[in-house]
């Protein structure tokens, strides 16, 4: 039996989400089918890198990850199938595979339409749920489309750095009002150095300790800590802290106004 999980950013009221679902198990009855969130912002690649790489690499080995965000970027000509750590995923060409990576995946394909074939989510599951039943079937990955083809390839956003200061941009946004910001820890250690800091944001605001969870300060109190996924987080006990302290998500589209970043980016300076 094979373990699907299905992204997309159809939204949590749209029948797509229900009838990709239905084309799926029309492939293979016995397919176990896992949400892993509808709600990815429109034409938000940093967002939707987000959430896909840090659910992917918590399933267990040779997982299928179905991946329906931003289809229609371009006019499409093929799509996906990459298999990387141990893990299978299928998208569209449209550069959102390398962002949720972080590096050119170990295997790659392109699976070409045939003449005429309609180019809709419905299609693209049908096309999604014949590749998994031949990879199922014991089909090696490079006899299933183009081996090595040619294919969008995006970078991802990381924060920007000098000696004393490191910028990273607001890239998700929780049910909370939770802010995560595109800062590892790994990446705040490397740059701290052992000195002392100060996470700055909007209007001058500062914190000045990376707590361990929400319970360390007082109720209506803000604080950072790293998330478990390992991204810096800022957050406000029992409130909302992207509404209350004014922050909002980063949007590419965002970048040509450049009155926006200011409510879109946390810098953390190191003294």
């Amino acid at each position: 039996m094979a373990l699907v999980t299905l992204s997309s950013d159809f939204g949590p009221h749209d029948y797509l989400v229900g009838a990709v679902k239905g084309q799926l198990l029309q492939a293979n009855s016995e397919f176990s089918i896992v949400d892993i969130s509808h709600a990815i912002a429109p034409f938000n690649y940093p967002h939707a890198a987000y959430v896909c790489r840090n659910a992917i690499k918590n399933f267990p080995a040779f997982t299928f990850h179905i991946i329906m965000v931003n289809l229609f970027d371009k006019k499409p000509e093929q799509l996906l199938l990459a298999f990387h750590n141990h893990q299978y995923i299928l998208c569209a060409d449209n550069g959102l595979l390398t962002m949720i990576l972080e590096e050119k995946p170990e295997m790659v394909t392109g699976i070409l339409f045939e003449n005429n074939t309609p180019k809709s989510a419905i299609d693209f599951a049908q096309i999604f749920g014949k590749v998994i039943n031949q990879l199922v079937a014991g089909e090696p990955i490079l006899n299933i489309g183009l081996p090595d083809t040619n294919y969008v390839e995006r970078k991802p956003l990381y924060p920007s750095f000098d000696n004393t200061w490191i910028e990273g941009q607001i890239i998700f946004i929780d049910n909370f009002e939770n802010v995560i910001i595109n800062i590892t820890r790994s990446q705040f250690e490397e740059m701290r150095k052992g000195r002392k800091f100060k996470i700055a944001f909007k209007h001058n605001m500062v914190i000045e300790k990376i707590s361990e969870s929400y319970a360390d300060v007082a109720e209506g109190e803000k604080l950072a800590f790293f998330n478990s996924a390992g991204y810096l987080e800022i957050a406000i006990n029992k409130a909302n802290a992207a509404g209350l302290l004014g922050l909002k998500g980063f949007s590419e589209k965002s970048q040509v106004l450049q009155n926006q970043l200011f409510y879109q980016s946390v810098r953390v300076y190191f003294e």
